[in-house]
């Protein structure tokens, strides 16, 4: 073990357990049985991630029941999204321990949202030169990208890498928070700046680079229409870009030793 290079496998939990719980409640199976089904497809789901990946480390991270930082600065954030299913919320417990049933620690917070703790596990790891696989469909795990992190959408079997950025956006991975910032995230209920669309966000990123290039430009007096939008919605943008920004820095209180894999007792040191 200790001569593998550290490789962090990163599981965005309720992510994952959401979207194989979607395709069990499709059958006529009781909710009962829609969470035995799920489960079952969650050990066998992490047994495949865990083969593939060959990783020396493993967490799965979950949502606790939280009141986000950014729900205090911006009330409207994530409203409208679908709640998850009651059976399923009910049942977590018992999916937390199909994790474990693998090897894999389970990582809860109640004060942080998960997305900030893989940002901040991802990070930590790539500081010191080594590798994370995030597994997760959600693209603002994108913004992280970098030569020692990597993002594997399992579903739909593909790695959501900078070609993917670029194909998506236009962009690099390192504007990508920025290109939120002017365009909202519609899935969080996060504003952008009213009448800036992907291609108009886009063209202006490739042109100055970052918002904060923006800002500046947007002070001049010939600056064109999309930058007078800007300037009218400056605190808009400024607001959207802190949201959209994951957290790298969160103390977490444990180690690497403590998410081994797969696991091994104290004294085998």
């Amino acid at each position: 073990m200790s001569n593998l290079r550290p490789h962090l496998l990163i599981i965005d939990a309720l992510n994952l357990i959401r979207r194989l719980h979607a395709v069990q409640a499709q059958q006529a199976l009781t909710p009962a049985q829609a969470l035995v089904a799920t489960r079952a497809n969650l050990i066998n789901t992490s047994k495949k991630l865990l083969a593939a990946s060959e990783p020396t480390h493993a967490i799965a991270v979950f949502d606790g029941e939280i009141h986000s930082w950014r729900k205090e600065v911006y009330p409207a954030y994530k409203e409208g999204r679908t709640p998850m299913p009651e059976e399923l919320r009910e049942g977590l417990a018992e999916l937390q321990d199909a994790f474990w049933e693998c090897g894999v620690d389970a990582l809860l917070s109640q004060t942080d949202e998960a997305d900030d703790l893989v940002a901040t596990l991802a990070c930590g790891m790539a500081k010191h030169g080594h590798q994370s696989t995030i597994i997760s469909t959600d693209k603002g795990f994108c913004q992280l990208l970098c030569p020692q992190i990597q993002v594997r959408d399992y579903f739909n079997k593909r790695w959501l890498d900078t070609a993917f950025v670029q194909q998506q956006y236009g962009v690099t991975p390192e504007q990508l928070v920025d290109f939120w910032a002017l365009t909202g995230i519609g899935g969080s209920n996060i504003k952008g700046v009213p009448g800036i669309g992907p291609k108009t966000a886009t063209a202006l990123l490739l042109q100055y680079g970052s918002l904060a290039a923006l800002l500046s430009a947007c002070q001049q007096e010939e600056a064109g229409k999309p930058l007078l939008k800007l300037r009218q919605h400056q605190d808009d943008a400024l607001l959207a870009q802190r949201l959209v920004r994951l957290q790298r820095d969160i103390p977490l209180g444990f180690n690497l030793r403590d998410i081994r894999y797969p696991p091994q007792p104290d004294s085998a040191e």
